[in-house]
């Protein structure tokens, strides 16, 4: 049986970003996309619009030094324009590591990413960690 289209162009997303292709993921997203980052630290917010979104994700490069690496799990579709993702992520900044399991929830219209609701599983090491 044939993946479903939100559950491929999610993987192509999570590929895209594992690459650092700024450009693919740029087309696969809505001009006024927003990413919602859970948290108290200085990453957490609501990144709105493509630039600022692109921008968040050279943070998080930045900031750990190039070693923020993220593994895809899972997807979960509904077929209505929505999708939610498993992913198992990991960096390193000075001498603090995390090694947690995330999940974003996507909002897709027509055939791009619109929304994404990130999701992590121990908040508070989150928050230790980018802080």
């Amino acid at each position: 049986m044939a993946e479903h289209p939100h559950a491929q162009l999610i993987r192509k997303g999570y590929e895209a970003f594992s690459r650092g292709d700024m450009d693919t993921l740029r087309s696969m997203m809505t001009g006024d996309a927003t990413h919602h980052v859970p948290g108290s630290h200085p990453l957490s917010g609501d990144f709105k619009g493509i630039d600022a979104v692109l921008g968040y994700y050279g943070q998080l490069y930045e900031a750990t030094g190039g070693t923020f690496k993220v593994e895809l799990r899972n997807i979960l579709v509904d077929g209505r324009g929505h999708a939610v993702s498993i992913h198992r992520f990991t960096a390193q900044r000075g001498d603090k590591r995390i090694d947690e399991t995330g999940g974003i929830v996507f909002r897709i219209v027509g055939d791009k990413i619109s929304d994404l609701d990130e999701c992590v599983e121990d908040i508070d090491k989150d928050n230790e960690f980018w802080s």
